[in-house]
């Protein structure tokens, strides 16, 4: 309802204010029942990748097409094609009854679809590129698809569209090229499926064979167009065959097969446009043969194009034949006397042939010069330039050293790209499995075992890339260390989290195995869950699984978000806090450092339950080992243990620092990278270290947890967070520890020692240059990785 009012208000502006008329477009994808799309409105759809609206392609010809946004010049689907409106008069209507009509009086209704009683209905123009006309039902949810613009091609094949036969309802998809490049009308050359061999496509020219493909089950010269871009399908069943195409990757300079006007199949890719099939420029393989009459020797004939005029009038074709330039040739060709044709129309349709006896010139000597100079094609000698064969040699003197040179370059380049590629498939080896079994499913993914048991799917970029709307701003959740991380909905219903490597990130290949590799290999209910990734080119993308509520700082440190979180979620928080530690120290196969626990870190599923994410920074320990010296000290500044900040040495009580600042964090809803003032600039762990000894601890909870908050409960919190920032590790507790001390009161705690960090000045900390001692800013935290969300 919100969109038709908005459809409506659109409207009814563009009465009311004409002079809007050449710049007002609709902002919506859908026109409703009672609606109008008048000649200056457009529809776009969703992604803002289509357009439909009317455009005038030849003088003041009108028609209504669909182009992709940025692309107006060429039309990729024309409704009309056959039946062009005159001037501005042309109107897409969806009438009281539910027809879908274009109007232009005073002639009658162009229909595109008619219902055979009132229904009501709406269309829409999808992201595909498909015009759609749906019947919609009384609460106005779809119930079917009455009409699409995909049954009914024109010239150009998209990206899920198809070339087949519907045995079912008798639909023919193919394509029919335009007649010119000036007039969309139905031309001479089709495209589709033999139905005589339904494994191969075909071009007829005006009914008489021109290409075949070769059937695809064995091979075919299709193979020409794939070049990287285009993947290629044949699909047959009992309802129906055909075959379509989908683009390999993310591509924005629109992909497309077009039959043009001379029967070639031009490929547009995602670097180029070329033309793939051509029997009249340089015969393809697959094109056949055309015969010609007997009489016509042609020899070293060819004909060569020319502009001006000829001497006098020659046989013009009825208007009835609709010929256009090649078919005019043809018929030249089939006339032993013709020496020269032309297009008889200035939008390139008709024919006009000349024979022998009639000269050819490039300017006028006639008195009458009211004449406009034509292309005309005469038949001529093909010249014996021996000049331009001498200028090639000397060129080629010339050109050879520097040639073989970049020959080098290039050879060298290419080994380089191949050792990358190698290293890539290690890479999809050492994480998937190598060479275990896969399968395919529908969201374009291949699904492997890790060693364990453990099933990751590796999916396709192209099923990553539409999940996420092609990585649409709309679908973005945030951006770290790692890059950007996108929210997508996979074919199947499931939502996922897509976290993409930026090639601007300080992290790469390294990180991206080690978190591949990592989660992978745990599993726990208070650990994100990796579904899987996806390496392609340059792309490294891990995908995890969404989590509504993201991470808990989005919760604990905003003021009204917070009071969500009452003492019995908070401690339910820190409770799967500790068992997805006390798992990753103890109970894994692996012995995992996260080095990199925080707030942020930290995500929150549908009932608020935590689960530990981001383990890019993550360290392996073997399992009697207990702590390593690092040259790259990696993490956030606030939570990084002081024996870990300073000297590098890493060890399970660096997770247990980090975790002590979480804990009082939680407690609190304070941040540790804060001032607090007393006599000093205190941090958090400072002003909880004074509330401590001055027998004030109760202070430093909450303020906005109510008289339900477990007083106890939350002082024994904050007493184990004051064990765990204690300066030397040696004073802290184990995670195992820490489960105790939490889950079992009777347990008497040690009085803590001074804690590391609490003074919140520069002067303290050397080594840490970005720390000022003279600014407090609640904002004063540094992001080393993105969470999964």
């Amino acid at each position: 309802m919100a969109s038709r009012a908005k459809n409506l208000v659109l409207f009814s502006l563009s009465c009311f204010l004409p002079w809007l008329c050449t710049t007002t477009y609709s902002q919506t994808a859908t026109i409703g029942q009672g609606q109008q799309l008048k000649h200056y409105q457009q529809l776009v759809s969703n992604s803002g990748m289509f357009k439909l609206g009317f455009k005038s392609v030849h003088h003041n010809n009108s028609y209504l097409g669909i182009w992709y946004y940025g692309d107006d010049d060429n039309l990729l689907w024309v409704a009309n094609r056959d039946t062009p409106i005159s001037g501005t008069s042309g109107i897409l209507e969806i009438d009281d009854h539910g027809n879908l009509i274009i109007v232009n009086e005073p002639a009658d209704p162009f229909v595109l679809y008619s219902v055979e009683e009132p229904s009501n209905t709406n269309a829409t123009l999808e992201d595909s590129g498909n015009f759609v006309l749906h019947e919609l039902s009384s609460d106005g949810s779809i119930k079917q698809v009455l009409w699409q613009s995909f049954d009914h091609p024109t010239d150009t094949l998209l990206p899920g569209m198809k070339l087949g036969i519907n045995s079912k309802t008798g639909l023919n998809w193919s394509l029919t090229s335009w007649r010119s490049d000036m007039s969309p009308a139905s031309g001479s050359f089709t495209l589709g499926l033999d139905p005589r061999d339904t494994s191969q496509l075909v071009i007829w020219w005006r009914g008489e064979t021109y290409w075949k493909s070769g059937s695809f089950l064995q091979g075919s010269s299709l193979v020409a167009l794939v070049n990287g871009s285009y993947n290629f399908g044949f699909i047959s069943n009992e309802n129906e065959t055909y075959f379509n195409y989908t683009v390999k990757k993310a591509v924005t300079i629109f992909p497309r097969l077009k039959l043009n006007p001379e029967g070639e199949l031009v490929s547009s890719r995602a670097d180029s446009v070329a033309l793939e099939v051509s029997c009249t420029k340089n015969l393809s393989v697959g094109c056949l043969k055309q015969n010609i009459p007997a009489c016509r020797s042609l020899g070293n004939k060819v004909f060569q194009h020319h502009t001006g005029f000829m001497s006098n009038t020659g046989f013009k074709f009825s208007q009835s034949d609709n010929l256009s330039r090649i078919d005019c040739q043809a018929e030249c060709l089939h006339d032993c006397s013709c020496v020269a044709y032309a297009s008889k129309n200035d939008d390139g349709t008709g024919c006009e042939i000349w024979s022998t006896g009639i000269s050819f010139t490039e300017s006028i000597t006639r008195d009458d010069r009211s004449d406009v100079r034509r292309d005309i094609f005469i038949l001529e000698p093909r010249e014996n330039k021996w000049w331009i064969w001498l200028i090639i040699v000397l060129g080629g003197l010339m050109v050879v050293p520097p040639l073989c040179s970049i020959c080098y370059v290039i050879w060298k380049w290419s080994k380089r790209r191949g050792d990358g590629k190698m290293n890539q498939r290690m890479l999809l080896n050492e994480i998937g499995g190598g060479a275990m079994p896969s399968t395919s499913n529908e969201n374009g993914l291949s699904r492997k075992k890790d060693g364990h048991d453990n099933q990751l799917d590796v999916f396709s970029f192209e099923s990553i890339a539409a999940s996420t709307n092609y990585f649409s701003v709309g679908n973005k959740l945030g951006e770290g260390g790692f890059g950007p991380v996108y929210k997508g909905k996979l074919l199947d219903g499931r939502e996922i989290a897509v976290k993409r490597l930026s090639s601007h990130s300080g992290q790469g290949l390294l990180e991206f195995k080690n978190e591949a590799i990592l989660i992978a290999k745990l599993q726990h209910t208070n650990l994100v869950r990796l579904l899987g990734f996806c390496i392609q080119g340059e792309e490294k993308i891990l995908i995890y699984e969404y989590m509504p509520n993201k991470s808990l700082d989005f919760f604990i440190f905003d003021s009204d978000r917070k009071y969500r979180l009452n003492w019995k979620k908070r401690f339910n928080i820190i409770e799967g806090i500790t068992q997805g530690l006390l798992y990753l120290h103890k109970y894994s196969r692996l012995k995992v450092i996260h080095r990199d626990l925080k707030a942020g870190n930290i995500l929150l599923d549908d009932e608020m339950n935590p689960k530990i994410s981001d383990f890019g920074m993550a360290r392996i320990f073997g399992l009697n080992e207990s702590e390593a010296n690092t040259k790259r000290v990696v993490g956030t500044y606030g939570y990084m243990s002081p024996e870990y900040a300073f000297r590098g040495i890493v060890s399970i009580k660096t997770d247990v620092f980090s975790f002590g600042v979480l804990l009082l964090e939680i407690v609190s809803g304070k941040k540790n990278n804060c001032c607090y003032h007393s006599d000093r600039p205190l941090n958090l762990i400072g002003y909880a270290w004074q509330l401590w000894n001055e027998g004030r601890g109760l202070v430093l909870i909450d303020p906005i947890l109510d008289e339900s908050c477990n007083r106890n409960e939350a002082l024994r919190c904050i007493h184990v967070g004051l064990l765990c920032v204690q300066d030397r590790a040696i004073d802290r507790p184990t995670m195992p520890d820490v489960v105790s001390m939490l889950s079992n009161e009777t347990v008497q705690l040690p009085a803590p020692k001074q804690p590391a960090f609490f003074i919140y000045a520069a002067e303290e900390e050397p080594d840490i240059a970005d720390v000022k001692s003279n600014k407090c800013s609640i904002n004063y935290v540094s992001v080393s990785v993105m969470e999964a969300r």
